[in-house]
Parts: C-alpha cells; sequence; structure tokens
C-alpha cells in the first residue's frame, strides 16, 4: 500500500476525520475507531513507512518519546489503572493498518483484555537453539 491509499497518511494529511489528541512536527496522535478501552489511541509516524523493520531508527525514536508523552496524559485523562504499549508488525501478528503505528491502550482492573496467554514451555535446549539463532541474526 503506498501513501495515496494509506488510511493513516490520509487522516494525516486531514482527508479524513479522527480525534486528534497530540500533534507535532513529526508525529501524530488520535483516538483508536475500535477502542479495547475508551482513551485507546494510535501514535503515528506523519512519514509513511509499512511497518517497524523498515522505519529509520531516528523516525521510531521521535515515536516513542511521543508515545510515552500520549501515555502518560491517556493514562491521566481516563483515569487509568495501567497502560499496554504495543506495536503489531505483519497480518500474522495483528497489523491491518500498514503504516507503523503503536497502540496505547488503557488498562483497568478486570476489564477483560487478555493478552500474551502461555501457550507452551519450551525446552532449555529449545530455549538455547533459539537465543543462538537471534544472537546469529543480530550479527548480520
Amino acid at each position: 500500500m503506498d501513501e495515496k491509499d494509506c488510511i493513516f497518511c490520509k487522516i494525516i494529511r486531514k482527508e479524513i476525520p479522527a480525534t486528534h489528541i497530540y500533534e507535532d512536527e513529526h508525529v501524530i496522535a488520535f483516538l483508536d475507531i475500535k477502542p479495547n478501552n475508551l482513551g485507546h489511541s494510535l501514535v503515528v509516524p506523519k512519514e509513511h513507512f509499512p511497518n517497524i523493520y523498515t522505519t529509520p531508527d531516528e523516525v521510531l525514536s521521535r515515536l516513542i518519546a511521543a508515545t510515552k508523552k500520549v501515555a502518560i496524559a491517556v493514562k491521566k485523562g481516563v483515569a487509568a489503572d495501567g497502560i499496554n504499549i504495543a506495536n503489531n508488525n505483519e497480518p500474522d501478528a495483528g497489523q491491518l493498518v500498514f503504516h507503523t503505528h503503536i497502540h496505547v491502550i488503557p488498562r483497568y482492573k478486570d476489564d477483560g483484555y487478555k493478552h500474551w496467554p502461555a501457550k507452551t514451555n519450551y525446552t532449555p535446549e529449545q530455549m538455547k537453539e533459539a537465543a543462538e539463532k537471534i544472537k546469529n541474526a543480530l550479527k548480520n
């Protein structure tokens, strides 16, 4: 998907409406239209990149700094008990809009939102093998 068809780019260009909560020179934040909880927000770089893999480090640095600012404001603004910060990359990880973005999700005790259920206990050998593969990938 290119910038002209990207829903977040259209929001950034103000071609379609959104409930904006924060904006600076590089980043925009707005409420998610299908929130997990009231106040669920998306923090989006104004430049179009499909995912975290393609987003330059300097853009990610500005994005996470803005995410911190938004998370503090969301927690205070909706009196949340906590905040989840999430970033989905690729369809199998739940990415629906292919423009880098970070979810700021307010959480409340017993709100019913579930994540990361423990499904498998890996053996120490499997863990060691996975760690070695990851370390090798980091070298390349």
